[in-house]
């Protein structure tokens, strides 16, 4: 039976009692996360957000009829205690509070729990499905209430510096105008305009913009963003997104008041104390170098481009990517793992093939100095001399080798190098490699539409020294963009906006974008831009990412407190689901039957 509380105020919570306060009356209130009844003693761990604190209740010391209440407790009741504070005789040293427990007076059951579906522990090997279902018991788990406890602190760390820094901090719309930028939107219908839909933002993008148009010079927000698209394990369909635009500024501006953020975060969350400034990589050596635009650099194993050394070499393999348009052969260097046996190597062919490689080539040089070859009988001795040079084999190295179009050809070595960076413990997961990507291309060529698209969107600015080439060079010309990367992910990225009529027209007729679909896009912003812009330029985060890795999870639902699973479901509250016929009568919607 739920005993009430009145009359009975909690005084601290457990881990915020020490030797400092033994001899004073306190009263907790938590969880019982541990039971023993050792006779005439009774010990509970209680468990509160803050961690555990013993409960020690002896007959003789808090009387037969609080002792009987004690002894009905058990794990995940939620009860109160009153008493005294003293030392342990038995120190814990393993919890902060193991050198004192609360001897009991008095003591109340203020809820029982029923026996729960898996132990309320750390180290939980349940399936993540059981979790999911359960996320309300999930939270109770201690891990999993520092990592959302970390969280908060990151926001608050964020928000007291952006103020800091002359930021206001100014809410966006969660119903928008559908403006698709990448991914599907979320559409919410409308009752009041029927067939007509919201649609919940992807990013605050274009309202952010128009703040700094409106005078309000910085600008910031703790955003929720919404994407329709296929989960991984850093990916959810709603997310939260530190948003900030600034006024004129440029890439600098922008660079150095980010670093400064991260380095007050992570000195205030990991202790550790990041050199300024970060290091910046031009994309198009990330790409050559790691196959990725968010490399890990933890560790090495960079690609090596060795096109020209096979040039005109008899493997046709080599030789028909580089008669390709923009094609190239480039390798790795697996440094010690010539023996890997050929199931493992298979392995890699296969992974290879799941990345779109129609092969990947291998040579191992052996410990006696000769190679033992997927390609050797193509090559003379000398080419293959030659290979081996390039990449800087030496006895005991594998050579791993893909040959296509380029951006295929780095995206398959790029993230077999990841994988075998993982599998052979090549990455120091004690390290936080913080770095900028700068310099990304402004335009991307699509060729199922057979035209040019914007790599990032169409308000990012072209590096001055480039758009002189607008009509002649479209795809060579870099753009004033950034992406900030920790550890082979991508924690936000930004740009420096268009601000100039002419440019910004020019950009949309790149884009194929004739002057009218241009405005049906982007026409309130288009208008809004003829009364005067300054210039501006921002930078968004994933906030989730970046706690996930400060606090080393795996998986982004991790740091969510009701997170979706793969399939965008919410295992707890069973969302999405149906909703009855006069609903949809109201919104002017009907469902139609899926065709087999």
């Amino acid at each position: 039976m739920a005993e009430s509380m009145k009359g009975m105020k909690r005084t601290h919570r457990c881990t915020e009692l020490s030797k400092a306060d033994v001899g004073k009356m306190v009263t907790v209130m938590g969880w019982v996360a541990k039971y023993r009844n050792k006779g005439g003693l009774i010990f509970i761990d209680l468990r509160d957000r803050s961690g555990i604190l013993q409960l020690v209740y002896e007959e003789q010391d808090c009387g037969s009829e609080v002792f009987e209440k004690a002894a009905k407790l058990r794990n995940e009741y939620v009860v109160a205690a009153t008493g005294v504070v003293t030392e342990r005789t038995a120190v814990n040293e393993n919890i902060p509070t193991g050198y004192i427990e609360i001897r009991v007076k008095e003591t109340r059951i203020l809820s029982e729990a029923e026996t729960t579906p898996f132990e309320i522990v750390n180290d939980l090997k349940t399936k993540e499905e059981l979790r999911l279902k359960y996320r309300y018991l999930d939270l109770r788990r201690p891990d999993m209430q520092e990592k959302l406890m970390l969280k908060s602190r990151v926001l608050r760390l964020m928000r007291d510096f952006m103020a800091d820094e002359g930021f206001l901090e100014i809410e966006t719309p969660i119903m928008c105008n559908s403006t698709p930028e990448g991914a599907r939107d979320y559409l919410v219908p409308s009752r009041v305009n029927q067939g007509c839909f919201y649609a919940l933002p992807q990013s605050p993008q274009v309202l952010k913009q128009l703040l700094m148009l409106s005078g309000f010079d910085r600008y910031f927000q703790i955003a929720r963003c919404f994407r329709d698209e296929d989960l991984r394990a850093d990916r959810q369909p709603e997310f939260t997104q530190a948003d900030m635009e600034l006024s004129f500024v440029d890439v600098d501006d922008v660079l150095d008041v980010n670093e400064r953020l991260i380095k007050h975060i992570m000195k205030e969350t990991k202790g550790i104390d990041i050199e300024l400034p970060l290091p910046r990589m031009k994309w198009k050596d990330a790409m050559n170098d790691y196959g990725s635009d968010k490399p890990d650099t933890r560790f090495e194993m960079k690609l090596v481009d060795v096109s020209e050394v096979v040039r005109g070499c008899g493997f046709g393999v080599f030789t028909s990517a580089l008669e390709m348009k923009n094609g190239s052969v480039r390798g790795i260097n697996v440094k010690g793992q010539a023996a890997m046996p050929r199931k493992k190597i298979d392995a890699l062919v296969d992974k290879a093939k799941g990345f779109g490689a129609k092969g990947l080539a291998y040579l191992a040089v052996n410990e006696d100095g000769t190679y033992k070859s997927s390609f050797s009988k193509f090559m003379t001795e000398e080419e293959l001399d030659k290979l081996v040079q390039a990449m800087k084999g030496e006895k005991g190295d594998l050579l791993l080798f893909a040959a296509d179009k380029t951006s295929l050809v780095w995206n398959i070595l790029g993230a077999l190098r990841l994988d075998l960076g993982e599998e052979l413990g090549l990455i120091d997961k004690s390290k936080f490699n913080f770095l900028w990507i700068v310099e990304f291309p402004l335009l991307s060529w699509n060729e199922d539409e057979n035209r040019f698209q914007a790599e990032h969107h169409p308000f990012t600015a072209p590096m001055e020294e480039d758009w002189i080439n607008a009509d002649t060079d479209p795809g060579n010309i870099r753009a004033k963009a950034y992406d900030i990367v920790l550890n082979g992910y991508e924690l936000g990225g930004g740009s420096v906006r268009i601000y100039q009529d002419d440019v910004q027209e020019k950009m949309f007729e790149l884009l194929g974008f004739t002057k009218e679909e241009a405005h049906n896009r982007f026409g309130f912003l288009l208008d809004a831009f003829k009364y005067g812009v300054p210039p501006h330029a921002g930078l968004a985060y994933g906030v989730d990412r970046f706690v996930m890795l400060l606090a080393g999870a795996e998986n982004i639902r991790e740091v969510i407190a009701f997170p979706k699973n793969k399939d965008a479901m919410d295992l707890m509250l069973g969302s999405p689901g149906r909703v009855d016929t006069k609903q949809l009568d109201e919104l002017g919607i009907e469902i139609k039957a899926k065709e087999d």
